[in-house]
């Protein structure tokens, strides 16, 4: 057996479940990443199944960032025996408890005593790298391997990870991408392709397709709401709690700030103007939350722009309009509220793809008043209420929808707003792929559908074969 080599335990079917072991030595190896199958990847039973390998070797857990479908199965890990150091960034050691706290409270057990004592389990294993710096992992005679993180613009803290490997006078650079970030972020600094990489394990989940030119989604936003509120109704924003929520706050202050400096109400050809100072702009989920807090404290990470709104004294995250609902009992008496009356507001509730939490109720109370919209601002995957709502835009005649086994008229306008991906598209991957100083031999396509990987493959020799360069793309 020939070292260093590949093995993948997830993130090869589709678009979720990124896991894959990095082999340096008989008894020696990587995990990159531990993430769980989600949606139409997932198998019955996905979040309590077996590892499924052994972890007999494994040095670390190297984790790019702290989605579920990369960290997801961390708890299946430790069953399994693993006692080695979680590796991650700074800002992802910050955040990778409350994501793990959640999900365990949600598929194994919301038991205090156990959720401490699991949550004291993961604090001591996490080690905080900081960025561009490489650390050694692995020095023994027959390999030495370093790591260094480099920021992949995804979410705060999302890190791609360069491995560096000797092998007496033979030195081998694998580079794992993790999710790349789109690029206009507001608030994350943008991806920086890696110098050098002899093999590249790349993901590939828009590797068929261009995002729409994010530059004007604020000012689309802005519109889109303006419509909507014209009606004296609620805006319903259904949301992830960890990323995309702290773009929409962000944005959102910028709008009003903007409207605030122009001492005016906002122009719409829709109906009376809006009294923007007096919109309320309400966070419905405790993760998010927490998870927006952090973000807060974490500004050191922001990209220039971002800091630049604090040195002026105003706070993206924390603005005086955002109204924070805890309890499940205030929540339920804002629905009832906002339910009935007409005064115009704007929520964001988790989850995503409306198959649970917070957002179900308000769906439950206002589909049936056209008073009210839904936005979409992320991919509702097949089968989720979500792209059931999703799919009644611009429908003839009335959609029902299935919620908790009741079923609901979709009476509210619905909108989809473009811009707002989290995952670089096919440009940005050719570009991280392509743009270093010594771009890959070997590229391995991951994390994504059939049909995406294909696409990607074939951009990926078009573009070396102009640059010159011989490449092998490889699809496990």
């Amino acid at each position: 057996m020939e070292y260093p080599f590949l093995s993948h335990h997830g993130g090869v079917r589709g678009v979720t479940g990124s896991c894959h072991q990095l082999h340096l030595a008989p008894s020696s190896s990587l995990l990159i990443d531990c993430g769980l199958e989600q949606g139409a990847d997932a198998a019955p039973g996905a979040a309590s199944a077996p590892l499924g390998f052994d972890v007999q070797g494994i040095q670390a857990l190297i984790i790019t960032h702290v989605h579920l479908d990369h960290v997801g199965r961390i708890p299946a890990l430790l069953a399994a025996g693993y006692r080695g150091p979680i590796l991650c960034s700074e800002p992802s050691a910050r955040l990778l408890p409350l994501v793990l706290e959640d999900a365990y409270k949600l598929s194994i057990s919301s038991e205090p005593a156990h959720v401490a004592k699991y949550l004291e389990f993961i604090h001591d294993l996490i080690v905080p790298l900081p960025f561009q710096r490489w650390h050694t992992l692995v020095e023994c005679p027959d390999v030495t391997c370093r790591i260094r993180l480099q920021r992949a613009g995804h979410l705060l803290g999302s890190a791609y990870v360069e491995c560096d490997m000797q092998y007496e006078q033979i030195s081998t650079r694998y580079v794992f991408s993790g999710d790349l970030g789109a690029c206009g972020n507001p608030l994350l600094r943008p991806v920086q392709p890696p110098e050098r990489a002899d093999v590249l394990v790349l993901e590939s989940t828009y590797g068929d397709r261009l995002h729409p030119p994010a530059g004007d989604r604020e000012q689309r936003l802005e519109a889109a709401i303006d419509r909507a509120l014209a009606d004296q109704g609620t805006l319903l924003i259904p949301a992830f709690s960890l990323g995309r929520t702290q773009e929409l706050l962000y944005e959102l202050e910028g709008i009003l700030h903007r409207k605030a400096l122009l001492n005016k109400a906002g122009p719409t050809p829709y109906g009376e103007p809006l009294d923007w100072s007096q919109l309320p702009i309400i966070l419905d989920s405790p993760l998010a939350q927490r998870i927006t807090a952090v973000y807060r404290e974490l500004h050191d990470y922001w990209n220039a722009g971002a800091r630049v709104r604090l040195a002026d004294g105003r706070d993206p995250l924390g603005f005086s309009q955002l109204v924070s609902v805890d309890s499940h009992a205030r929540h339920q008496q804002v629905v009832n509220y906002l339910k009935s009356t007409g005064r115009p507001a704007i929520v964001i509730a988790g989850n995503g793809m409306c198959s649970g939490g917070r957002i179900v109720n308000y769906l439950k109370a206002m589909l049936g008043d056209p008073r009210h919209e839904v936005m979409f601002v992320g991919y509702q995957a097949k089968g989720t209420p979500g792209a059931v709502i999703q799919a009644s835009e611009g429908a003839e005649g009335f959609v029902q929808i299935d919620l908790d086994g009741q079923m609901y008229e979709i009476r509210a306008k619905v909108l989809t707003l473009g811009g707002y991906s989290g995952h670089a598209d096919q440009a940005g991957l050719l570009a991280f792929a392509s743009r270093g100083k010594e771009p890959a031999g070997l590229v391995v396509l991951v994390h994504g559908d059939a049909g995406a990987k294909v696409a990607l493959r074939r951009a990926i020799e078009t573009a070396f074969s102009q640059q010159g360069r011989k490449v092998t793309v490889s699809v496990p």
